[in-house]
């Protein structure tokens, strides 16, 4: 193992991450399915005296590394630093299975690649009607019924008093499902005062690659995410996909990363907002939550907008499901995840749903739909672009994705 063993001794074993962690209370209630239990396997890697097998793999393979029991530890073990290297020691060391290395293989080809990913999604509606092999059917299982080819413009001009230069990243597969979120980001900030830069032939950032365990080249990703950015000559880079701004704010860049909510919440409103009648339910995406610690910003975000009401479903430190690639190599407990979550959601009676990352959206919307309760499914920056633009209600929600 190429990990601080200090890290590993911070665990005191306590037992406070049991109940917020998914793979151990919603799932497997299982002490190695729980981060603890995790930590030492990792202390037997170290110190030699377990080996790499498939049973030990599988159970780091089930963590979501939603980073939830990093909220609920009280000694701050990094948990995340843990994960990521032992998912690295899979990677260098471990055989897969053929179809598991076959899928891995599928996703890292064509996810990363919005051109490919657009192809691939295309096809999804035939391949529903083919006799795929069962490996491959989460793929066309997830795939959401609607696309998004809008991207903003490579300047968005601030509106009134200018209060900064930033570039937006457009991300890989927010640009090929939700590049209206695109759109509105640019629109949003530049009516708060910010020149909005998207600067060309963006590359993936390299998320999805740390958190399948391809450290190596997660990271050199940010890094080609921040010469770019440097390029344009912007003063900060700013996300509005929760993991992709988990990943580059640790990647140790020199420039600075910033979620969308956290920058508005930075300056004094200055764009007027018209009501939304709405009932919206806001889900907490692990990523902004956990790993980013990001929480009253978004909710500030929404409680800007007149008429607007923001219900929370129970549970929110719990996954649900998404999770980078897991819903695609974990299906069944990523589908199980889903559905929870989907009832909650349901639950509070809201006209619209609302999380900040793209994985949440897909996942819990396929979970929606599976239970014959489609929902309107928006990003809050959505929200706040139909507020400013006075966007009537009944108008978002018709046309919003579902």
């Amino acid at each position: 193992m190429t990990i601080d063993p200090s890290l590993i001794d911070d665990c005191v074993h306590c037992g406070f991450c049991l109940p917020t962690c998914p793979t151990y209370g919603p799932l497997w209630q299982q002490e190695a399915d729980s981060p603890r239990g995790r930590i030492w396997l990792m202390k037997g890697l170290a110190e030699g005296t377990i080996e790499l097998t498939d049973t030990v793999v599988d159970h780091f393979d089930r963590c979501l590394g939603c980073m939830a029991c990093m909220t609920a530890c009280p000694s701050g073990v990094r948990y995340d630093l843990l994960i990521e290297e032992a998912r690295a020691l899979v990677e260098r060391q471990y055989d897969r299975s053929p179809d598991d290395w076959l899928l891995r293989k599928v996703v890292f080809s064509v996810f990363p690649h919005p051109r490919r990913l657009r192809a691939t999604l295309a096809l999804a509606p035939a391949g529903r009607h083919l006799p795929l092999p069962r490996f491959l059917r989460p793929l066309v299982r997830l795939a959401p019924p609607w696309r998004s080819s809008e991207r903003p413009p490579a300047l968005t001009s601030a509106v009134g008093e200018r209060r900064g230069r930033v570039g937006l990243l457009t991300g890989c597969v927010q640009s090929v499902l939700f590049g209206g979120v695109n759109v509105a980001t640019a629109r949003v900030l530049a009516a708060e005062g910010f020149d909005v830069v998207v600067p060309e032939g963006q590359s993936c950032c390299g998320a999805l690659h740390l958190h399948a365990g391809r450290k190596h080249e997660g990271h050199e990703r940010a890094g080609r995410i921040e010469r770019d950015f440097r390029e344009a000559g912007v003063d900060v880079i700013v996300t509005n996909a929760a993991g992709c701004g988990s990943h580059l704010k640790d990647a140790g860049l020199d420039l600075a990363v910033v979620d969308v909510s956290e920058l508005l919440a930075s300056v004094d409103t200055q764009a007027p907002r018209e009501p939304l009648d709405l009932r919206v339910a806001f889900q907490d995406s692990c990523h902004l939550l956990h790993a980013q610690r990001i929480s009253d910003e978004p909710r500030a975000a929404l409680g800007s907008i007149p008429g607007l009401e923001v219900v929370e479903p129970v549970e929110q430190a719990i996954c649900c499901g998404s999770a980078g690639i897991y819903n695609l190599v974990e299906p069944d407990a990523a589908a199980e995840l889903g559905a929870r979550k989907a009832r909650h959601v349901a639950a509070t009676g809201a006209d619209v749903y609302a999380s900040a990352n793209p994985g949440c959206l897909v996942q819990v919307s396929a979970a929606l739909r599976r239970a014959d309760h489609p929902l309107p499914a928006l990003h809050p920056v959505e929200l706040l672009d139909a507020s400013i633009r006075g966007v009537p209600a009944n108008r978002l929600v018709t046309e919003a994705r579902r």
